[in-house]
């Protein structure tokens, strides 16, 4: 399958993370799975598309063509679409990927992420989602959405449309167990 990894373009943090999601990338290929992303060499980006080329797997990058400035771009991708603008990037890894796993990130990483949560809460799609939290990095954003629901501002169901996980094993095996049918998303008014 094809996995949508979102994550941090900066080089500013810890080699723990940048080895973790490094270690992700290899385990996804070592288990037959192709990586899709924003075909970044650096930061988390970089650490995931790493870790799929040192495993042998598929790397498709997207990536707008105004990021042309030498060594932003990852070298390895087995393919590279450039797209016009930001949002034309993000469509098309939606209509790539069969899954979603957000490492670590910024403001980049999050809007990713809460726009596939919210297509999957609107059922624009009924993928697989997952936040790697590792070092407990995403505790304050899960959280944040267990306010929103306390507070009446989110519905319960929205909190079971992506699981939390802190290790690639524990990552890859929800995903490939997903089961589509699992998830009644007929209903918007209470999830």
């Amino acid at each position: 399958m094809t996995i949508c990894v979102y994550g941090a373009a900066s080089n500013n943090i810890d080699p723990s993370y940048i080895e973790a999601v490094e270690t992700l990338g290899e385990k996804m290929a070592e288990r037959g799975h192709s990586l899709v992303y924003g075909a970044g060499a650096g930061g988390l980006m970089g650490a995931v598309a790493r870790g799929v080329y040192a495993g042998g797997g598929k790397i498709i990058g997207v990536a707008p063509t105004f990021f042309n400035v030498d060594g932003v771009l990852f070298e390895n991708c087995t393919e590279l679409i450039r797209t016009e603008t930001m949002r034309e990037r993000k469509k098309i890894m939606e209509e790539t990927a069969d899954a979603f796993i957000m490492v670590p990130g910024g403001v980049g990483t999050f809007d990713e992420f809460f726009e596939i949560l919210t297509l999957k809460q609107l059922k624009r799609h009924n993928k697989a989602m997952v936040v790697f939290n590792f070092r407990k990095y995403y505790n304050a954003m899960a959280e944040m959405m267990e306010k929103a629901v306390d507070e009446g501002f989110v519905a319960p169901g929205c909190l079971k449309l992506y699981e939390v996980l802190s290790n690639p094993d524990e990552v890859l095996d929800y995903i490939e167990g997903y089961k589509p049918d699992d998830l009644d998303i007929q209903n918007l008014r209470h999830i």
